[in-house]
């Protein structure tokens, strides 16, 4: 019996064909490019210092842990404003088991456990009840906000003793060059979440879920898992970001996470991730991080008054948002 002889189309070959097929990370990466180039053009004298790049190592990856995680909420085509407070909870749970139990480790253990509790709550509302995530996450926002500062009865905690646990420098240490341990953790997170989301079953499993939730049904995709995992991925990834941050400053206030919000979602937005779900990269959003997590800084140095900080990272993320639906009109 004669087999057909199928083959797959060949690809375009050269540069231009793999910029063309990449072309949202690579306009996102020459934004990058272009906004160094601005901020050494005006003040030489920082950018072209390395410890400006030290201390954007030590506070980026707050913003990148968090908008990693978001990343695979966005292509879900669903949002969680809830990790700010999730944030704050965890650490204040991290840094309460920290002073009880006198270990890092088991302090740590229960931050993940408590941030993936509330993601967990926050997939059951959106999946089993079916609040719109946007409404379950404002209301879980200011739920778990409220829980931090009645245990914490909108106190501060002194976190000095964590330096002098063994365990202290595998989390905020300093590597040679002076470079932070937590910039090294948040690498090696963006590594691994991007081969999840682009080369593991779990990864395709959100494109298509995001795609179209109920073709992704059809084709026997858990869809209501999927999507809870997601947000424990997110509230574990605020737990994460919460204990490296108490870690850094040895301190924890009931404020903990504030802040946080607009500049992770603005990298995701940024990096190229849809608002519409179905289409994200992991890549995008790091380099949307390195975008974000140095754009006060070169405001300032620029000479430029910080609070047109938030007014920049609104027209970013509208921006973003309005390219992005162009692109999907021109694609329909």
């Amino acid at each position: 019996m004669a087999t057909a002889d199928i083959t797959a189309p060949p690809r375009e070959p050269g540069l231009g064909a793999l910029l063309r097929r990449n072309r949202i990370d690579a306009a996102i990466t020459a934004i990058l490019l272009a906004l160094y180039a601005i901020f050494i053009g005006v003040r030489p004298d920082v950018y072209t210092s390395f410890d400006i790049y030290r201390a954007f190592m030590t506070t980026l990856p707050y913003i990148g842990l968090l908008a990693l995680a978001a990343t695979f909420i966005v292509t879900l085509g669903e949002i969680d404003l809830s990790f700010p407070s999730v944030m704050g909870l965890s650490a204040w749970v991290y840094g309460t088991v920290f002073l009880a139990s006198g270990s890092l480790g088991l302090g740590l253990l229960a931050a993940l456990l408590a941030g993936a509790a509330c993601g967990l709550v926050n997939g059951l509302i959106v999946t089993k009840i079916g609040v719109p995530s946007i409404v379950a996450t404002i209301g879980t926002m200011f739920l778990w906000r409220g829980i931090v500062n009645v245990l914490a009865e909108g106190q501060g905690i002194p976190l000095v003793a964590l330096r002098d646990s063994p365990l202290h420098p595998w989390v905020v240490g300093r590597l040679p060059g002076g470079i932070p341990m937590q910039f090294a953790w948040f690498l090696v997170a963006a590594a691994v979440l991007a081969l999840i989301y682009r080369r593991h079953v779990f990864g395709s499993h959100v494109l298509f879920v995001g795609d179209n939730a109920a073709s992704a049904r059809m084709m026997g995709i858990p869809v209501d898992r999927v999507k809870i995992a997601c947000f424990m991925l997110m509230g574990g990834a605020a737990a994460l970001a919460g204990v490296v941050l108490v870690s850094e400053v040895t301190y924890f206030w009931a404020t903990t996470g504030d802040g946080f919000l607009l500049p992770a979602l603005a990298a995701v937005f940024i990096g190229g991730t849809s608002v519409f779900g179905g289409r994200g990269s992991i890549y995008g959003t790091f380099v949307g991080v390195l975008i974000i997590g140095s754009l006060e800084a070169g405001i300032v140095a620029m000479g430029i008054a910080g609070f047109w900080t938030q007014v920049i990272y609104g027209l970013m993320i509208t921006v973003s948002v309005c390219i992005y639906a162009l692109i999907m009109r021109r694609a329909g």
